[in-house]
């Protein structure tokens, strides 16, 4: 059933709200997408705080530009899949990127980073970088390393003695 003039216009203001929402956001050009993948997409999307959803073309786009994004109309090809990141910047591409591995029919256009329009290249790119939580944990274990070396010098120390000690006692015995 066709939508009416109002209720394109909701869906553009609701995408809209949804892009100046967003951390980043990852367009990508899908054909041979079942139901089962958007299902499969959809629940992995959800459990890490990324919204995912097909939209019409010309919706996004007028979306888009009424965010303040110039668009190459030429770029967004097929069938526009969009993911919306609201954790971080990193979690929408590595969605796309892990779903789109053995699928040739599957295409990242473009999206959006920190503002900025960015090509498939940048969004490539930041599906390899590890997330806030990765990052997080190698800082505390930068921080916990040089306290566990300290640790240990002490701790060989007070080993050293006991031998000496031990073997001290053994000669004696």
């Amino acid at each position: 059933m066709a939508k009416t003039r109002k209720e394109k216009e909701e869906l553009v203001s609701e995408i809209a709200d949804k892009l100046s929402n967003m951390k980043a956001a990852v367009f990508t050009s899908v054909s041979g997408y079942t139901m089962e993948d958007a299902n499969g997409l959809r629940q992995k999307g959800a459990e890490n705080g990324v919204e995912i959803l097909i939209t019409k073309k010309s919706l996004l786009l007028l979306a888009l530009e009424k965010n303040g994004f110039k668009v190459n109309r030429d770029e967004f090809e097929g069938s526009i899949l969009s993911t919306f990141g609201y954790d971080d910047e990193v979690s929408a591409a590595k969605i796309i990127s892990e779903f789109s591995k053995g699928r040739d029919e599957i295409k990242v256009v473009g999206g959006v980073l920190e503002g900025q329009l960015v090509g498939a290249d940048a969004i490539k790119q930041l599906a390899t970088l590890p997330s806030r939580e990765e990052l997080l944990a190698k800082v505390v274990g930068s921080i916990n390393a040089p306290v566990s070396g300290f640790v240990n010098v002490l701790a060989g120390n007070l080993r050293n003695l006991v031998y000496v000690l031990n073997s001290i006692k053994e000669a004696k015995a």
